[in-house]
């Protein structure tokens, strides 16, 4: 029988690797059978993180998703090391937490400068090697999956440059899929609610857990294996027929009709 969720003898590159929602991410895409690579600024968490890895199935490349002549020698350097990429995980991120009329003009673009540029960035880079294989016969199905947050779609207080960057994410997918389509690429986002990471320890700590976990029909936060999951589905054949889609893996807390 075959597994629609293996990525076997697939390439997919995941930024953020180095903890965190990424760092799951990579980890269940290697088990289920992918070459990664890992794209992170701390380097030494990084290549910490690629111990773990057989050498000859993974990639380690260290800088800032906001630079993108950065962005586009990495994934180059992806294509050449494994012959093709087949899938794009949008993970990075930062938090620069302020009330909208606290908020600085540095904190305002250091957080749009990563979570929004920096994933169109990745986004335009994967697209440019992906349609260049597929014209020169190196056909195969291909994903970008862009991690989003349901701050994204409802707003939240203190993060509204948080808020926004998540927003764009959904035009950019969107986007993706409606030009990309006829190259066998694929462009979903998922929005995750609160997911036990470092970037969510304030909120997860006495003052706000009780009112989340409230407004959470499932009653507990997901932990970031959980989180690899929906993402490993989007990257794989399980997910075949599906493209510029909005979904949220968080427990029941943003529910539409």
């Amino acid at each position: 029988m075959i597994n629609p969720m293996s990525l076997e003898g697939s390439t997919i590159v995941v930024t953020g690797a180095a903890q965190g929602i990424g760092q799951a991410t990579a980890e269940l895409a290697y088990g289920l059978g992918a070459s990664v690579v890992l794209i992170d600024m701390n380097a030494d968490a990084l290549h910490a993180v690629a111990q773990a890895y057989d050498p000859a199935r993974v990639l380690v490349v260290a800088g800032s998703v906001a630079d993108s002549a950065f962005v586009h020698s990495a994934l180059e350097q992806g294509a050449a090391r494994f012959g093709a990429l087949h899938g794009l995980v949008n993970s990075a991120g930062i938090i620069r937490p302020a009330m909208i009329e606290k908020m600085t003009d540095d904190q305002w673009k250091q957080v749009i400068d990563v979570n929004l540029t920096g994933s169109y960035y990745c986004v335009q880079a994967f697209g440019r090697v992906a349609i260049a294989q597929v014209k020169s016969g190196l056909d195969a199905p291909r994903s970008i999956v862009n991690i989003s947050s349901d701050a994204g779609r409802m707003g939240t207080i203190g993060q509204i440059n948080y808020s926004a960057a998540k927003s764009g994410l959904f035009g950019i997918s969107m986007s993706a899929a409606r030009e990309w389509s006829k190259y066998n690429i694929r462009s979903n986002t998922i929005c995750f609610g609160v997911v036990e990471t470092a970037m969510t320890e304030t909120v997860r700590g006495e003052k706000f857990r009780e009112a989340l976990l409230a407004r959470i029909p499932m009653g507990r936060w997901s932990s970031v294996e959980e989180a690899a999951r929906p993402i490993c589905f989007f990257l794989s054949q399980a997910s075949s027929y599906i493209t510029g889609q909005v979904i949220s893996a968080d427990g029941g807390g943003y529910m539409s009709s």
